[in-house]
């Protein structure tokens, strides 16, 4: 199967390396935990309120500095650990890090009250609690939880990325683009890490297997499945201007989307701290619904969800980047991405009608009547 599928080379562990690779993210969650704990960090007010205060939740943030140290520490092989180890080791670790999180989804649900979830299985699923903080809030899990998974992130895809240039002589720039493509979008993440504390999983997603898988494993590991098939490949055989097309217009749409995502979350962090603020030069335009505020001026004028739309571009950038668009591997991650933010603006859509009042939502949605994609859907 594995070699139907092309990615033998990541089952060629001898049994004790096998060993290690399930045990690897273990490790790794402990590593982050103490770096986290032990640099520096500012603390800031977010939007969720703590129901003990009635004051903003406060969290300690220092995550450009937990990954620029372990950027350092990859880099230089200051831990012993090969380069190409994350790589080599990403299905052994995906399924010990699985096991894991199962077994701390179990402790953070059913050490919580029960709450409004009643169904065992979807309170494992969906959680019951929507914060936790340890050692006198120095630790917030989900920001955690996203220092941990947005790190591996870049240092599986660039794992990746030696692993590729090491085994072939006539190596594939996009397995660099790849993985700066996934860098630049984590460390653009850690440079405005306040901006995620106004975002929509900080604000309503709880602590259930659904959070720890996904922001542990799926966003640190397995975002990367397309390297898994494509890794493999040598140069794609473009040449002349066809070459300069894929190797230009790739950064571009990439830039193009970080554009309008980082715009449009820039835009409604803007709003929500400072309302009256203009941003971009843009003013902002709003609908009254009671004590509550709807933004319907710049990005948010012109659909619903625009900074799905930018995710959407840094999808087919990462799909282009390997310069092999007949594979189906290279397009994995772009389809996930289209998959989950066409449910999500469908759910976001529940919850702002539920936030904001049917009648209200309905005169936003008639002023702005795109979901996502401007003048389309």
């Amino acid at each position: 199967m594995f070699e139907w599928l092309g990615i033998e080379h990541l089952v060629e562990l001898t049994a004790g390396e096998a060993v290690l690779g399930f045990f690897t993210p273990l490790l790794v969650f402990v590593a982050f935990f103490v770096l986290q704990m032990v640099l520096p960090g500012k603390r800031v007010p977010g939007y969720v309120v703590d129901p003990k205060t009635g004051q903003p939740r406060s969290y300690r943030l220092n995550g450009l500095a937990v990954f620029v140290v372990a950027q350092a520490l990859w880099w230089f092989e200051l831990t012993g650990m090969p380069r190409d180890w994350f790589y080599r080791s990403s299905l052994y670790a995906v399924a010990g890090g699985t096991v894991l999180a199962v077994v701390m989804t179990l402790v953070a649900v059913f050490t919580q009250p029960e709450g409004d979830v009643k169904n065992k299985f979807l309170a494992c699923w969906f959680g019951r609690a929507p914060e936790m903080q340890f050692f006198n809030g120095r630790i917030d899990l989900k920001m955690y939880f996203y220092i941990v998974g947005g790190t591996m992130l870049s240092l599986n895809a660039f794992s990746g990325a030696a692993w590729h240039y090491d085994n072939f002589d006539d190596p594939n720039p996009g397995a660099w683009l790849f993985a700066a493509f996934f860098t630049f979008y984590v460390f653009d993440y850690f440079v405005f890490e306040r901006v995620q504390l106004y975002t929509y999983d900080i604000i309503y997603e709880r602590l259930g297997f659904k959070m720890f898988w996904g922001a542990l494993i799926v966003y640190g590991w397995m975002f990367i499945i397309p390297m898994w098939g494509m890794a493999a490949h040598v140069d794609p055989p473009h040449a002349g201007a066809w070459r300069y097309l894929w190797l230009i217009v790739t950064p571009a749409l990439f830039v193009v989307g970080w554009c309008i995502s980082r715009g449009a979350n820039m835009q409604k962090y803007t709003f929500k701290r400072w309302p009256e603020r203009a941003f971009l030069g843009i003013r902002p335009e709003i609908i009254e619904a009671g004590e509550r505020k709807i933004l319907c001026s710049g990005f948010w004028g012109a659909s619903r969800h625009p900074n799905y739309l930018g995710e959407g571009f840094y999808g087919l950038a990462l799909a282009l980047s390997w310069g092999h668009l007949g594979n189906l591997w290279a397009w994995v991650y772009f389809g996930y991405v289209l998959a989950l933010f066409t449910y999500r603006q469908m759910d976001d859509d529940k919850r702002c009608a539920e936030k904001y009042g049917p009648d209200k939502w309905a005169e936003y949605q008639r002023r702005v009547p795109y979901r996502i994609i401007p003048r389309i859907y």
